[in-house]
């Protein structure tokens, strides 16, 4: 995968080599917001299993709360992120990157609060204590050089952890995550 196969087209806020699942869990970015943040996260359903439907069918709306007794914890919870990187390193979009996606929360860097007004998500397929893929790493440095070469406020944007932005709420991506690996 090469960052021209990532090319993003600004109007619709698609990434080209994304699959598309758009999520209702999205709205329009208040007028102030502008892009200037990336924000990593590590996501796994159920907690430690990988390659399974969940996590897409929690950012739908759509998971079954019966699946697994975990699940029962997410009720309610309507949430999204711009962007999932499975284990392979295959991409799927939820929200086009002019708007808002939930994935941040109560949150706040360096001195501004609700992070999601000014963010873009990546989620990981991942956990805080298991390595993430090569794969993973090699789409999430792509994807974050097209996020920079369609989005100019992006091209000095700190990349953060969901940990950076809620340490008292989050941990993820964790331990696990190289930082030395993201450009």
């Amino acid at each position: 995968m090469n960052a021209l196969a990532l090319a993003i087209d600004v109007a619709s806020g698609l990434m080209a080599g994304a699959r598309v699942c758009l999520s209702p869990n999205r709205d329009a970015r208040p007028a102030h917001g502008g892009l200037d943040l990336l924000v990593i996260h590590g996501i796994s359903l159920p907690p430690g299993e990988f390659g399974g439907p969940y996590i897409e069918q929690l950012f739908l709306n759509q998971l079954d709360l019966s699946a697994h007794a975990y699940f029962a914890t997410l009720q309610g919870l309507q949430v999204s992120s711009h962007l999932l990187i499975r284990r392979d390193g295959s991409l799927v979009q939820f929200v086009p990157f002019h708007e808002r996606a939930w994935h941040a929360g109560v949150s706040h860097w360096r001195g501004r609060s609700a992070c999601n007004d000014y963010s873009i998500g990546i989620e990981l397929e991942g956990t805080d204590d298991q390595p993430y893929a090569d794969a993973q790493y090699v789409s999430l440095n792509h994807a974050v050089q097209a996020l920079r070469a369609a989005y100019p406020s992006l091209r000095a944007a700190e990349v953060v952890g969901h940990s950076d932005i809620a340490p008292q709420r989050k941990t993820d991506p964790g331990i696990s995550f190289d930082w030395t690996r993201v450009r």
